[in-house]
């Protein structure tokens, strides 16, 4: 099977979140399983791939997957992927749009039919728009199926009506059947509306965007696709997360000597300043700072975890959460360490040092931190919601976390300190971990069921 996957930003070139992280590895999947697999991404600055030419450069890595890097400076070759702090980039309809039409021009010149064009979210989701307006019958995509992965719904590239002509396509498609919505041009809805099968990335969460709570203003045009919307779950790269081969750690470790891991919590200690004790419970969380991520609830009642736990917060968002939580960092500094950035190398540290792992999410679509911290015996705390609800189960019921199922920060601290309870039984902890750290979410039974969904899909009028 020929598929060519369109992607944003595919880890290790370009990574913003966790789209990156599965754009990075489903597609290494799906050529482990066969497939014929084209990644198109854009030449991002400071990408350098083995082969460069006018319009695109390309890196091969092996005789079933290639990277396409597509190319153009004045679009991509800047400081960050979409926007700076002040906000998104003005011309991202410009910047993606080419995108997505190279993606066409340059699948042709290269003479690879796809069997399946797989894009993701909606920066990706004009390659689907115009192979159903402008390239509708073009010969070489005849037998060609598409298929669009949203990754989270709440965004969605808006944009002014104004700017429609940049799309290049006719003013019929501005209309409420396609990609019109209350006034503005919406890139993902159009996506959706023409591919032939859409996907979230859980179980879960395909069944909540059909509703009005957790639809944001799409829950319609999703029910509309009846048995052509479906859910598959996330899965995580052991390539990349694995204790036992993790070069960013203090000590690697396994499911089988988990002694490492307390060489890892000490450490990390030591050198962020808290209090070096192996009593002391240290959450860690790795986030955007936005309100989807539960940060408004937390920082309730942080003031109260602080006072009988450690914390480590690494990531960077809003900008009210930023001042709360450089507050809290002054006040507490023997048992919060705050980082305000993005660094893979620290994600890594926290995963394996810290006891326990925070995602008090307002909706999560998937998450990857949960299903990572099993991997490094770091015991999750979760809300009740999305891609969390299929993979994290509450330890009274013999999962392997902690749930809360009321989104308050009352809930939220109860949950921490039952998670503390625990903790402090050193039997029950130690087997605790030693189960989780087992747990498999590998990509190789993901992979497979796209392809399943590739076919079903295949097989579509």
């Amino acid at each position: 099977m020929k598929v060519v996957f369109c992607s944003s930003e595919v880890f290790p070139f370009a990574k913003t979140g966790g789209l990156a992280d599965v754009s990075g590895a489903l597609p290494f999947a799906l050529a482990d399983k066969n497939c014929k697999v084209k990644v198109f991404m854009p030449l991002y600055k400071g990408i350098s791939p083995q082969k460069v030419n006018d319009d695109f450069g390309i890196t091969k890595i092996n005789s079933n997957i290639e990277i396409i890097f597509i190319k153009n400076d004045s679009y991509f070759m800047r400081g960050s992927l979409y926007g700076t702090s002040a906000g998104d980039y003005p011309d991202n309809l410009e910047r993606f749009s080419f995108y997505s039409q190279k993606v066409i021009e340059i699948t042709k010149k290269m003479n690879f039919r796809p069997d399946i064009v797989h894009c993701n979210d909606w920066q990706a989701s004009g390659v689907i728009i115009y192979l159903k307006t402008k390239y509708k019958d073009d010969s070489f995509f005849a037998n060609s199926k598409t298929v669009l992965t949203v990754h989270n719904l709440a965004y969605q590239g808006l944009f002014d009506k104004d700017k429609f002509p940049v799309l290049g396509i006719s003013w019929d498609y501005f209309s409420v059947p396609y990609l019109e919505y209350y006034g503005k041009i919406n890139l993902l809805k159009g996506g959706i509306v023409f591919s032939d099968m859409v996907n979230t990335v859980s179980p879960t969460y395909a069944r909540q965007v059909q509703d009005k709570e957790y639809g944001c203003g799409l829950d319609g045009v999703l029910k509309e696709k009846g048995s052509r919307l479906t859910g598959i779950l996330n899965a995580i790269d052991y390539k990349v997360w694995n204790p036992s081969k993790d070069r960013f750690i203090y000590k690697r470790y396994s499911s089988a000597a988990l002694d490492g891991k307390y060489v890892n919590k000490s450490r990390f200690q030591k050198e962020h300043g808290l209090t070096v004790k192996k009593g002391n419970f240290l959450i860690g969380m790795v986030s955007r700072l936005a309100e989807q991520k539960g940060i408004d609830i937390l920082s309730k009642v942080l003031n109260s975890v602080l006072g009988k736990y450690q914390v480590v917060i690494l990531g960077t968002g809003d900008e009210k959460y930023h001042k709360i939580l450089k507050r809290k960092a002054r006040k507490y500094r023997d048992s919060f360490s705050l980082h305000l950035k993005f660094d893979e190398g620290l994600a890594h540290r926290i995963y394996a040092g810290c006891d326990a792992f925070l995602m008090p999410s307002r909706f999560e679509p998937c998450g990857l931190s949960q299903m990572i911290s099993y991997k490094y015996a770091t015991v999750p705390i979760v809300n009740h919601t999305g891609g969390l609800v299929d993979t994290v189960m509450d330890y009274n019921d013999n999962g392997g976390g902690f749930v809360f199922n009321d989104y308050s920060g009352k809930a939220l601290s109860k949950t921490i300190d039952r998670a503390y309870g625990v903790f402090c039984d050193k039997k029950r902890w130690s087997a605790l971990l030693k189960k989780i750290s087992k747990y498999n979410f590998s990509w190789a039974k993901t992979a497979q069921e796209y392809i399943n969904m590739y076919k079903k899909c295949l097989s579509l009028p």
